[in-house]
């Protein structure tokens, strides 16, 4: 079971939201002392996913959690829109697959970045990703 240590909430609508947004998930990693290289790894995949919340959601809300299973603490976000969501997740967790130009990291490079990935998607209702990095995962 999962207990959450601390919550804080972010609205995202614009481009300008995204620096706070990423500042505040480096402060919690660091206040559970997560290393570095961890740190990179959640920052980046927060980072493609803030960026997708924007571009694909029309903006949303982010939820930063500092959280324990007992054996752990990491950091759990969790990205909220209410735009058009996703016909295929499967196909939108495939490699390679891009509804835009960009040659960014996409979901399955984000999940790859983290310990535990989960998203829900209703089209016409918008998406919901949840992220997990546990401190010295």
């Amino acid at each position: 079971m999962t207990t959450i240590l601390s919550k804080e909430d972010f609205i995202i609508v614009k481009e300008q939201d995204v620096v706070p947004f990423r500042n505040k998930v480096k402060e919690a990693a660091v206040k559970i002392g997560m290393g570095i290289l961890n740190q990179t790894k959640l920052i980046t995949a927060a980072s493609e996913l803030v960026r997708n919340l924007l571009k694909y959601g029309g903006g949303g809300m982010v939820i930063i959690e500092s959280v324990n299973n007992g054996r752990e603490n990491g950091i759990r976000l969790i990205f909220a829109d209410k735009g058009p969501g996703i016909a295929d997740v499967s196909l939108a967790m495939k490699d390679g697959y891009s509804t835009g130009k960009s040659l960014g990291l996409g979901l399955p490079g984000t999940k790859r970045l983290v310990n535990e990935f989960d998203i829900q998607s209703t089209v016409g209702m918008g998406t919901t990703v949840t992220i997990i990095k546990w401190k010295n995962g």
